[in-house]
């Protein structure tokens, strides 16, 4: 398993397609399996790799909350799609001591077992969740408008871009170009979200992310199903 050389463009097109069907490298909430990823990616990917790009700005985001993601951080190697060997190289650094001084997402032996500790307790609470069978799922249904820098905006690459966002409680829906004037058209896409899951400012963040395509985005309709 591995996603090859993480610094390359070849590495990083191997996890854009991994990414294509998933949110994160493992389970359905942020981890210490992105975060082990996440740290040996030199830089964010290129706009054309959407699946990557959108994982990497929704993994940066929780730079100030890594040590409480739940797992533990494993080898490259055990992450990523069968048959593909992990070859990216360490950091340079000066001695071992300097690596954990500018690990920026380094751990110890406490700060593992904190993890785990609250990996247990979400699990805990997940599962008695799930154990309480809930008859109703509040859903939503949303029209969204997104508008791109100019009429040179590549339209059906920033509707990819957006359709790209896969998140546990979300449905992509139909879309259409809608003139706004001076040649430059918007997409208008629909969705259906489930409310506890899925909430407009978590889809404004990752749409907006995609700031090549993504002049901004607003909430033309919304409705309770």
């Amino acid at each position: 398993m591995g996603f090859g050389d993480l610094k390359s463009t070849s590495g990083l097109k191997v996890l854009n397609g991994f990414l294509a069907e998933r949110s994160y490298i493992e389970g359905y909430v942020p981890s210490q399996a992105d975060v082990a990823v996440f740290e040996a990616i030199s830089t964010p990917p290129p706009a054309d790799l959407c699946h990557a790009l959108r994982w990497y700005n929704h993994i940066k985001s929780y730079q100030s909350q890594k040590s409480s993601l739940p797992g533990v951080k494993k080898p490259l190697g055990q992450y990523g799609p069968s048959g593909v060997a992990d070859t990216t190289s360490a950091p340079a650094s000066k001695d071992d001591d300097e690596d954990d001084d500018i690990d920026l997402f380094g751990s110890d032996e406490e700060e593992d077992a904190e993890a785990a500790r609250l990996k247990e307790e979400r699990l805990a609470e997940y599962a008695a969740k799930k154990a309480k069978k809930p008859t109703l799922i509040a859903k939503s249904s949303i029209l969204l408008d997104v508008k791109p820098w100019d009429d040179e905006t590549d339209m059906a690459k920033l509707e990819e871009c957006v359709r790209s966002i896969q998140m546990d409680g979300l449905v992509w829906g139909q879309s259409k170009l809608v003139p706004v004037g001076y040649g430059i058209k918007k997409l208008q896409i629909g969705c259906v979200v489930e409310d506890d899951k899925v909430g407009t400012d978590i889809l404004e963040e990752q749409i907006t992310a995609f700031e090549d395509f993504v002049q901004s985005m607003d909430v033309a309709a919304f409705n309770k199903i």
